[in-house]
């Protein structure tokens, strides 16, 4: 039902499943369930089911079901290490649908679940134990399952080689049969492959470990296994001959092959892979694999190579496998892809063996020619001069490969002869290949030879004055350069013939009496142009085929039509183009023309100067971008050191606070001495604190009582004043203004007054809630130890819940006292103005209305003594409520709560909002 109703299912139950695979672990049956539902759900394929009276387009949408479900799935690792987690439990019911259930994850969202793995606490070492479980149908499923784990990770790869893998893949192997087993061997290789794929590391780690020699036994084939290749046989062979050509492809390091390749040869795997090349019955694609796989492990290593050389092949008569092999590439009857791997095997016999080169050439040479044995040189004329356009191409080819890097063989095989008809005198082996050029041949045929005559002329003076000593030979070059062609195969042919020409005036030592170097310039220039020449040249290194070519030693054609270029002319041709090229068209530098006027030469004097000055400008504004860059990565790496280290300091309080809580719990028979001792500690802490305070709150207190001598001091000098100063009709007036302005005042001390009952009030009220806190704090403090960790723990709760209104009542008194000090410096306002009517009144004041003024101010310095004094209680009861909210939050930590210092963070100074100069004004009164 789930597969029919997977959306459905997965949209309302994902979570659910989940739920049940953490908290019902224990029950197997539901567990099962729950995976089993998942697997459904996660399926890559989509069910028949799905697909029951419903369109093509549904059917498409439901394919991607499963991987959607999959990316919810995986975006929390926690599912991902639950799954892993549930291959501890061996019941088969939850085991094998587990193995599943991954697999399929792997399949929809390969990338997501490499990551994730590789994060988890030894989930590779997990899923690596699965391949020893009893059960063949898990151990097969979980070679699945690590196929799809190691596919394009490298770091997943290495983990898993180094969890003996291998190991546990060749005894697999074994006990499956070698390559007569089924399809888990086939499982088994392809892991294998996965592993040791472009993974320099675990190539390494294969070839110390001593696997190599394991190898051997897998090709342990009867040489007359007619009736014995079924399909599965052949893929294991297949995926075998691929396990070996891993560890010794080109694209390897050198390191890496030479070694592989000793340690082949001293364990007779290359003897036993040469006689499966030698046996009878082996299938075509098998076969051609195995020429393949022993082509890379002779490759430019000469002991390997001298084996292969003294090969012989069960034949009557005898023959060296060498020629046995180049029968087949000759023979245009044998498949395609057969006589391209003998091709490759020719190649990698030739590559850096000199030895073998001679050996190769020696045999076209007449004297040592043997009329009753067919020779190598003998079948690669044969194919050089057959019909078949492919033949002439692989000879060209092969016999190009006798001739690179080796001078001494290019002169030798000047010497070769052919005897072209009965009663014809013979002709040399160039002259022939000229002749076969002017028959107008077809294309394959034109490639071969001008690149076996490329390769022959390179770095061999003797050999370009014996091509030019032909008369037909540079008037054929010289008019195919020229000519006109658009097809994409003649424009390569052109530029072969080019190349050619090219060759033959770069290695032109004057000795011929037809073309000197100047000539071939004069000749080039006159018939065909610099540019042309240039234009043609350069058609070679545009095509997708010589792209193709210069990758890999490897052939890589699939048909006939593919066969242009060869990997070695290739590597000639890049080395040789440019310096042919200037050769033949010295007015030339990569394809253009060097002659210029005078006047063109200061243009571009000009532009190259005008670049400098602007690369110098841009080379300075990269110097500062540079040091800019310096500059944030520093600021930068100085945030993050400062952000990692709040962090871990974050870390370290958090991880403190939950140890002494549980310290607390599982020790408590201990903490009554160490408790003591820490209270201690903390009461002294508290105590100096407090002194702290008071003096901070004692500080506060002079600086009122500064204020209030000052404030008496102004109000005396003003009376003074007003007793010695004419002017008294002035006064008068100005003193019914001060009585009118000291009456609108009143009111405003009223209210002061009230508020400051108010506070009173709150005060009191708050040393009510102070009291009951002193009592419930000091009933768990006298009874911790016997209380259990709940109801301490909520105890701790209520406390801070009061600490928090307490708290709160003060931040009120704080700002209500803020709102008084604002009041006393309006007061303090009026107290200037009366100054400044006192002054007038020193000029035109009378003695009444001084009397009044006098009056008026007394009144005004009661009052002010009296909001000082109420001020001064005011502190003193905040000063009594921080330290009881201080003596709270001890309490409190000594219960292991962490409790922030708030009167820290709001008087960090402790200066209560005093002016800084205020002590040198206090020394001033005093």
């Amino acid at each position: 039902m789930s597969r029919k109703y997977r959306v459905l299912v997965g949209a309302h139950g994902m979570d659910s499943l989940l739920q049940v695979l953490e908290s019902d672990r224990n029950d197997h049956e539901i567990v099962n369930y729950a995976l089993e539902t998942l697997v459904n759900i996660t399926a890559p394929e989509v069910f028949p089911e799905e697909t029951e009276d419903s369109e093509t387009t549904v059917e498409n949408q439901s394919s991607e079901i499963g991987e959607q479900f999959t990316e919810i799935l995986t975006k929390r690792q926690e599912n991902i290490a639950l799954l892993v987690s549930l291959l501890d439990e061996f019941d088969f019911k939850v085991r094998y649908p587990t193995i599943k259930l991954l697999t399929n994850l792997l399949k929809n969202r390969p990338k997501d679940l490499q990551e994730v793995i590789l994060v988890i606490p030894s989930g590779v070492s997990k899923l690596m134990d699965q391949l020893s479980d009893s059960r063949e149908v898990i151990r097969n499923d979980t070679l699945l399952l690590l196929t799809q784990l190691t596919k394009s990770n490298t770091n997943l790869q290495k983990i898993v080689a180094f969890e003996n893998a291998h190991d546990h893949l060749f005894d697999i192997i074994r006990e499956e049969g070698y390559a007569d087993g089924g399809v888990v061997v086939e499982d088994c290789l392809i892991l294998m492959l996965n592993l040791l794929r472009n993974n320099p590391s675990n190539q390494t780690f294969f070839k110390e470990g001593s696997y190599i020699q394991r190898l051997t036994s897998f090709f342990t084939i009867p040489l007359d296994a007619k009736d014995g290749w079924s399909a599965q046989k052949v893929t294991n062979i297949h995926y075998m001959l691929q396990l070996v050509q891993t560890l010794v492809a080109p694209q390897n390091s050198a390191q890496v092959v030479t070694s592989c390749q000793k340690v082949m040869n001293q364990c007779g795997l290359l003897q036993a892979l040469t006689g499966l090349l030698m046996a009878t019955g082996v299938p075509v694609d098998i076969l051609t694999v195995t020429i393949t796989t022993v082509a890379d492990m002779i490759r430019g290593n000469q002991q390997n190579q001298e084996f292969f050389a003294d090969m012989m092949a069960p034949s009557n008569p005898p023959r060296p496998a060498i020629v046995v092999l180049l029968m087949s590439m000759v023979n245009d009857k044998q498949p395609f892809i057969l006589r391209c791997a003998v091709l490759y095997c020719f190649q990698c016999f030739l590559y850096r063996n000199q030895t073998g080169q001679a050996q190769i050439i020696q045999t076209l040479l007449p004297q040592t020619a043997d009329a009753n044995s067919v020779t190598a040189g003998q079948l690669l004329c044969s194919g050089l001069f057959s019909l078949d356009p492919v033949s002439n191409w692989f000879a060209a080819v092969a016999l190009s490969h006798s001739l690179v890097e080796n001078i001494a063989q290019k002169e030798n095989m000047l010497r070769v002869q052919l005897a072209t008809s009965v009663g014809s005198p013979p002709v040399s082996l160039m002259q022939q290949c000229t002749s076969i050029l002017q028959a107008g041949t077809k294309i394959p045929t034109r490639l071969g030879i001008l690149m076996l005559l490329s390769t022959w002329l390179s770095h061999c003076p003797v050999a370009v004055q014996n091509f030019l000593s032909i008369p037909t030979a540079v008037p054929y070059l010289t008019a195919h350069v020229q000519a006109n062609e658009h097809d994409e195969l003649e424009l390569v042919c052109q530029g072969l013939c080019a190349f050619v020409l090219g060759l033959c005036g770069q290695f032109n030592d004057g000795s011929s009496s037809n073309f000197s170097q100047e000539s071939l310039r004069q000749l080039v220039s006159d018939r065909i142009g610099a540019e042309n020449f240039s234009d043609k040249l350069s058609n070679i290194s545009r095509t997708e085929a010589y792209t193709k070519a210069a990758k890999s030693p490897q052939l890589s054609a699939k048909q006939s039509s593919d066969l242009v270029f060869d990997h070695e002319f290739c590597r000639l041709f890049k080395s040789l183009e440019v310096s042919a090229l200037r050769a033949v068209t010295p007015q030339l530098v990569n394809g253009t023309s060097t002659e210029v006027s005078p006047a063109e030469v200061k243009k571009y004097k000009d532009i190259i100067r005008d670049q400098d000055a602007e690369m110098t400008h841009l080379r300075e504004q990269l110097s500062k971008f540079q040091s800019d860059l310096e500059q944030i990565g520093s600021e930068k790496e100085s945030l993050t050191s400062k952000v990692q280290q709040l962090h871990d300091e974050n870390t370290v309080l958090k991880a403190q606070q939950g140890m002494a809580a549980g310290v607390a719990i599982a020790n408590s028979a201990d903490t009554t001495s160490e408790g003591t001792s820490s209270n201690t500690e903390q009461i002294s802490q508290q105590l100096a604190y407090v002194q702290q305070q008071l003096a901070e709150m004692t500080h506060a207190r002079d600086y009122y009582y500064y204020e209030m001598v000052k404030k008496d001091q102004e109000l005396t000098t003003m009376q003074q004043q007003q007793q010695n100063g004419p002017g008294q009709q002035a006064v008068a007036v100005n003193g019914l203004q001060t009585s009118a302005d000291h009456a609108t005042a009143n009111p405003e001390l009223e209210n002061v007054r009230k508020q400051l009952e108010d506070l009173q009030l709150v005060l009191y009220n708050k040393d009510s809630e102070i009291q009951q806190l002193k009592e419930k704090v000091a009933e768990p403090a006298a009874n911790e130890t016997s209380k259990d960790n709940a109801a301490e723990s909520q105890e701790v709760t209520v406390i801070q819940k009061e600490l928090e209104a307490v708290k709160a009542s003060k931040a009120t008194l704080e700002q209500e006292k803020a709102s008084l000090e604002l009041q006393l410096k309006d007061i303090q306002n009026e107290n200037n103005q009366l100054k400044t009517q006192l002054a007038t009144a020193s000029v035109a004041g009378t003695n009444a209305g001084a009397a009044a003024a006098c009056t008026k101010c007394e009144d005004l310095q009661a009052e002010l003594k009296g909001i000082q004094g109420e001020q001064e209680d005011l502190l003193v009861l905040v000063t009594d409520q921080d330290s009881k909210m201080a003596e709270y939050r001890r309490k409190l930590r000594s219960y292991g709560e962490d409790v922030t210092d708030d009167e820290d963070e709001d008087d960090e100074d402790g200066d209560y909002g005093i002016p800084d100069d205020y002590d040198e004004d206090l020394e001033d009164l005093q």
